[in-house]
């Protein structure tokens, strides 16, 4: 087994008795891939033998970060929307005239399956590089059966290609598609309908709901949480994010 030491590190090694269990001039000793001892480098055991040593320079060594909320899976951008929002208008009026969640929608779902999965891997490696090990990953630029679970998809995969561990959550209810304007509660009653196949092919880990002026009620948000938690899945919501 490889045994690897890091010193002269600024440490916050999460034990008791300090705040982050902060240690100013660290030490920490990696064996194969996991954690073999870890304190004051004044405290090293005595005989140490190692592999290879690399001294930090006091650099920051923390446990990995954890983003839990992200939408890594989607096609193009709404660059074209920021000059809008320096003239003043509002990310609802933006959403209401056709920008927003749905133009995202339309560039996702023109979107293939490896164009999703390498956009969204790059914004990964980018938090990667931040010190993120663990992501949870929303859908939610699909808003039809096939397309969420192609982002559902998308998210998984970066799970087994990247190192990182991924939790990802179904957000049908983002946003009401264009072709459900007009028939909300179909859409809902869809949305609740997808879940159990999304729970059976092991896309889902939880459910997350949008209600706003801009999403859904809280009685139609209602309707797609309840049915989560009948097929044992962790809810979510976003909640008055503008109202």
């Amino acid at each position: 087994m490889s045994r690897t030491l890091w010193r002269g590190a600024r440490l916050a090694s999460m034990a008791d008795g300090t705040p982050w269990g902060w240690i100013e001039r660290g030490a920490l000793l990696a064996e194969g891939d996991r954690i073999g001892w870890i304190g004051a480098e004044a405290a090293l055991p005595a005989g140490l033998q190692v592999g290879a040593e690399h001294d930090l320079g006091g650099a920051l060594v923390t446990p990995g970060l954890i983003d839990a909320h992200t939408h890594l899976v989607y096609g193009g951008d709404r660059a074209a929307e920021f000059e809008l929002r320096l003239q003043g208008a509002s990310y609802e009026e933006i959403a209401r005239a056709g920008g927003g969640i749905r133009a995202t929608v339309a560039a996702t779902r023109s979107a293939s399956d490896e164009a999703l999965f390498e956009s969204a891997a790059a914004r990964a490696r980018a938090l990667m590089r931040e010190g993120v090990t663990t992501l949870e990953v929303k859908s939610g630029y699909g808003l039809s059966e096939t397309h969420e679970a192609r982002c559902l998809a998308a998210a998984r995969r970066l799970g087994r290609e990247l190192a990182l561990t991924v939790r990802t959550t179904s957000l049908g209810a983002h946003a009401l598609p264009p072709e459900f304007e007009g028939r909300r509660s179909a859409y809902v009653d869809a949305v609740c309908a997808w879940l159990e196949g999304q729970q059976r092919a092991g896309l889902a880990d939880a459910v997350d709901a949008y209600c706003d002026t801009i999403g859904f009620t809280p009685a139609e948000t209602g309707r797609v949480l309840a049915r989560a938690v009948a097929l044992g899945l962790p809810v979510k919501l976003h909640a008055e994010q503008l109202s």
